[in-house]
């Protein structure tokens, strides 16, 4: 078979799919099927960086036994303590978190995007444009699913000793359990009703505005530099995703210090006597002056391994399922809402 022949049967071949495609999905609009694109994408991102991110959060809150570790160590006095589930710990409510927020978040970027393509042409259509949807996004996303994130961060940060037989190293009885979503979300509720669901928020809205919208400015960026022969390239797309999730991170970690210690601030501990921060401004200047300035960025380190695959995985999957859903390109869609 001869190279001509070979790529008339591949050209049959992706047109056979596309036509697939658009059969499967004929008639569902596109927010929707931004929302099922974000969500997988969120979802599938999140449980392969759990581990991580769970130790990241007990280094983030000082948990004794854990904030003097290294990764490998805390992962491995978590299986001990735990078992293997142990490393998963807090994820189901992370991925309840983050289906919805992913979703959200990838959705409303677009639709964000498409307005401000529509309503204020003189800006351009380039990066910028991503940093100001993405930012928004960010912030409505936010928003709307932060309870569970609160829930995620008091499950995560938890260490029950469930193997027995195992040295506590004092923290046994120290830590107030919660079982599961609704009993950490009810019990938050009794205490500090509805604003208590949202402490911690202040830091969070401060940082992901930044953070969302610097993360789609730098992968849209980044890809302009791609040559067009490349430009669908799975690793292209990994590691556009990957430098542009670190270089967010790296500027915006501060905040979520100081938001996880807000979040755990009424689970007393040896550590931290039941914290309470007045304001994010407080939060880092309290930091600083208790536990120095090095805090701040406690756990970055565990954060650069996690964002790397995790920022890489979610914008590559995103981009995947939009092609494959047949999300058509934001020109397009910008044209059709002009139109209609």
């Amino acid at each position: 078979m001869d190279s001509s022949q070979g790529s008339t049967i591949a050209g049959f071949v992706d047109n056979a799919s596309i036509q697939r495609k658009q059969s499967s999905f004929d008639g569902v609009p596109v927010y929707v099927k931004e929302l099922i694109a974000g969500g997988f994408a969120g979802a599938l991102s999140k449980t392969a960086v759990a581990p991580l991110e769970r130790v990241k959060i007990l280094w983030q809150t000082r948990t004794p036994g854990f904030h003097s570790l290294g990764v490998y160590q805390s992962l491995n006095k978590l299986v001990k303590r735990e078992g293997f589930q142990g490393l998963y710990k807090g994820n189901g409510a992370g991925v309840i978190r983050i289906v919805p927020y992913a979703a959200l978040h990838f959705m409303t970027y677009e639709r964000y995007k498409s307005w401000i393509l529509n309503n204020y042409p003189m800006l351009g259509s380039g990066p910028c444009i991503d940093l100001l949807a993405g930012s928004a996004a960010g912030g409505t996303s936010v928003l709307c699913t932060y309870p569970l994130d609160l829930a995620r961060t008091k499950l995560a940060y938890q260490v029950v000793d469930t193997r027995g037989g195992i040295k506590d190293d004092g923290m046994r009885g120290v830590q107030r359990t919660n079982n599961g979503i609704k009993g950490v979300l009810t019990s938050v509720y009794k205490e500090g009703g509805a604003r208590g669901l949202y402490r911690g928020a202040g830091p969070t809205l401060t940082g992901i505005l930044p953070y969302a919208g610097l993360k789609f400015y730098m992968y849209e960026k980044l890809k302009t530099y791609v040559p067009e022969e490349h430009q669908k390239s799975i690793v292209m797309r990994l590691s556009c995703g990957a430098l542009a999730g670190l270089f967010g991170q790296t500027l915006t970690y501060p905040l979520d210090v100081v938001k996880r210690q807000m979040q755990v601030g009424s689970l007393q501990n040896a550590t931290h006597e039941n914290v309470r921060y007045k304001n994010t401004i407080d939060g880092l200047r309290t930091i600083v002056r208790n536990q120095g300035w090095r805090q701040l960025f406690h756990g970055v380190s565990i954060n650069y391994i996690r964002i790397v695959p995790s920022a890489a995985i979610s914008f590559t999957t995103y981009d995947m399922m939009k092609s494959w859903l047949g999300i058509p390109p934001q020109q397009q869609k910008s044209r059709s809402v002009s139109a209609a």
